[in-house]
C-alpha cells in the first residue's frame, strides 16, 4: 500500500513542477521572439531615430568644461558637434562619441570659460537633433582644492553634528518630564519626522524629474522608500517586539542622518554654483531645525540611563552624514544616485514614524493615541519644521 501511494505522489509532484516551469519557459520564448527576431523593426524602419540626452553633471577646471551625459533612444546617439556660446568647439567624448541606450559618457570641451559668467552649450547629434545646457554661473570645481575640501567638511559639521548635539543637551529636562508631557513630546517627534518625510520625498522627486524618463527615477524614489521602510521594520522587530529606548533612538538617528546627508547635498550644490549667500541661508536654516531633531532623538531615552558615549554616537550618526553630503553635492554626481539616496532616507524616516507612533499607542492603551494633546503635538512639530524651513 505504501509503495502504491509513493508511486502516485511522484508523478503528481513531477507534473506540478512541470506546470510551474511552463509559464516561465513560455515567457522566455516570447521575449526571445521579440528581442532576437525583432519583428517590430520592420514597422519603424522608415521612422527617424528617437534620441534623448541628459546632462547629469558638470565640472569646470581652468580652460576645460566637462559634461557627464547619459543617452536614450531607439538607436545609439552620436555626438557630432558641440557649440559653446554660439561657436563650434573641438571636443572629445570618452569612451566613445557613439553612446548606447542608457549608457553614459564624458564630454571634454577645451574652452576659456570666465568665472562668474553664464555660458550656453549646444550638443548636436549626427541626426541633427540639438540639446541645450546652460551654465548659469561658472565656478571652478571646488573638489580640486584641499583647502576648499576642509572648509566644506567644517560646514558639514556646523550643519549637522553640532546642532544635533546641541539638541541632545535637552535630555536632562526631558528625563524629568511627566507622563503626559512625554506623550506630547512623542507626538511632537512624529510631527517633526512627518515634515522630514514629506520634505525628503519632495527633494527626491524634484531631482528625479531631471533624469531620463526611461530610468523611471521617480518610481525608484517611491520603491526604495517602501523597501527600506519594510527592511528596517523587519530588522527592528527581529526579536519579536518593537524597538524602544536606545534601539529606537538609533533608528531615529539613522533616518535623520540620511536626511541630513541630503541637506549636505543641497548646500554643496549651492557652493558649486557659486551661490554663497544661498549656501549660508541653507546652513542657517538646516542648523536651526537640526536642533529640534536632536531633541526628538533623545525622547525615547527618557526612562533610560544612557552614557555620554551613547549621546556622542547618536549625534555622529544623525549629524556627520551632512559632511560627505556637502562634498558630494559640490562634485559631479549623477542625479539618479542622489534621488535614490533621498528615497532611502524617506524610507528610514517612515520606519521611525511607524515605531514612534506604535510606542505612543502602547503608552495610552485605554484612551488611545488620538487625543487633543497628541494632535496638538503633531501639528506643532509640523509647524516648527515648516517655520524653520522658511529660512531656506
Amino acid at each position: 500500500m505504501d509503495r502504491t501511494t509513493a508511486s502516485h505522489r511522484k508523478p503528481r509532484t513531477g507534473m506540478r513542477l512541470f506546470w510551474l516551469i511552463l509559464p516561465a519557459l513560455s515567457l522566455v520564448a516570447i521575449l526571445a521572439a521579440v528581442l532576437i527576431g525583432r519583428p517590430l523593426d520592420r514597422l519603424t524602419a522608415s521612422a527617424p531615430p528617437v534620441e534623448e540626452i541628459s546632462v547629469e553633471a558638470m565640472t569646470l577646471t581652468p580652460g576645460l568644461i566637462s559634461l557627464a551625459v547619459r543617452a536614450d533612444g531607439s538607436a545609439p546617439v552620436t555626438i557630432a558637434q558641440v557649440q559653446v556660446d554660439g561657436a563650434y568647439r573641438k571636443f572629445t567624448v570618452r569612451p566613445s562619441n557613439q553612446i548606447g541606450r542608457l549608457e553614459s559618457a564624458r564630454i571634454d570641451i577645451p574652452y576659456p570659460w570666465v568665472e562668474g559668467e553664464t555660458h550656453h552649450i549646444l550638443l548636436v547629434t549626427a541626426s541633427g537633433l540639438t540639446f541645450e545646457h546652460s551654465i548659469d554661473v561658472a565656478v571652478a570645481d571646488l573638489s580640486a582644492s584641499s583647502a576648499a575640501t576642509l572648509q566644506m567638511i567644517l560646514i558639514g559639521l556646523f550643519l549637522g553634528f553640532a546642532p544635533v548635539a546641541a539638541g541632545l543637551l535637552a535630555f536632562p529636562a526631558i528625563r524629568r518630564a511627566s507622563r503626559s508631557t512625554m506623550d506630547f513630546l512623542l507626538a511632537l517627534t512624529i510631527g517633526l519626522l512627518g515634515y522630514l518625510l514629506l520634505d525628503t520625498l519632495s527633494e527626491g522627486l524634484e531631482i528625479a524629474a531631471g533624469t531620463l524618463d526611461r530610468l523611471r527615477t521617480e518610481s525608484l524614489v517611491w520603491v526604495s522608500a517602501a523597501a527600506v521602510a519594510l527592511i528596517l521594520l523587519a530588522i527592528g522587530r527581529r526579536s519579536g517586539k518593537p524597538p524602544e529606548g536606545r534601539a529606537l533612538a538609533i533608528f531615529m538617528a539613522l533616518g535623520i542622518g540620511i536626511h541630513n546627508f541630503g541637506e549636505g547635498l543641497a548646500v554643496g550644490a549651492a557652493l558649486a554654483a557659486g551661490a554663497g549667500a544661498l549656501a549660508t541661508f541653507l546652513v542657517v536654516g538646516f542648523a536651526i531645525h537640526n536642533v529640534s531633531e536632536g531633541v526628538a532623538i533623545s525622547t525615547p531615552l527618557a526612562d533610560r540611563q544612557p552614557t555620554f558615549l551613547t549621546f556622542v554616537g547618536l549625534a555622529a550618526l544623525a549629524g556627520l552624514p551632512a559632511a560627505p553630503g556637502v562634498l558630494l553635492g559640490s562634485a559631479a554626481v549623477s542625479p539618479y544616485w542622489i534621488a535614490l539616496c533621498f528615497g532611502i532616507g524617506a524610507g528610514a524616516i517612515l520606519q521611525v514614524i511607524i515605531e514612534v507612533g506604535g510606542m505612543l499607542a502602547r503608552r495610552a492603551p485605554t484612551k488611545g493615541p488620538v487625543t487633543v494633546a497628541n494632535l496638538l503635538g503633531v501639528t506643532l512639530g509640523l509647524a516648527v519644521m515648516y517655520g524653520t524651513a522658511v529660512f531656506v
